[in-house]
């Protein structure tokens, strides 16, 4: 089933699909994140190597599973016919309270259909004081439009 936008995409465009995977990975919801993406879509996320939907879906729910409370910013970078790059930032905190801002950066390459079929991520956390935190909205939905992105943070 195709995902729009399609490719080629332009500087709107991809905005437009950036903003959809920031809104749809900041509901934690595996299943649904896992639909954007090709059956045998092939990640590098740090240094794990993920394949398939369901090899997704399970990194995902294993993620969230220690990542708690996450909330994430995309912002394109760049972008080709085919291609977008994006970087981002999360926040979270995890089991013992510790909270950290991970950084990172992302290709992405779509398919005719607008599935991504291949995802490299480049990722450094940072551990922070709760006092430091920045993204602030109500978890159970995605980041309101007059929060502010990346940018627009100093980040």
């Amino acid at each position: 089933m195709p995902r729009p936008p399609l490719p080629p995409f332009t500087a709107g465009s991809a905005a437009v699909k950036a903003r959809a995977a920031e809104d749809a990975w900041n509901t934690r919801d595996p299943e649904r994140i896992s639909l954007a993406y090709s059956e045998d879509s092939w990640w590098r996320n740090r240094s794990t190597f993920v394949q398939g939907r369901p090899a997704i879906v399970a990194f995902l729910a294993d993620k969230w599973e220690r990542e708690l409370d996450y909330r994430l910013i995309k912002e394109v970078w760049a972008y080709t016919d085919d291609v977008i790059a994006v970087r981002f930032a999360y926040e979270y905190h995890d089991a013992g309270g510790q909270w950290f801002r991970a950084y990172g950066n992302e290709n992405w390459k779509f398919d005719e259909d607008g599935l991504m079929t291949h995802r490299h991520a480049s990722i450094n956390d940072v551990p922070i004081d709760e006092s430091e935190r920045k993204f602030f909205w109500d978890a159970s939905g995605p980041r309101p439009t007059d929060h502010p992105g990346l940018s627009e943070l100093g980040l």
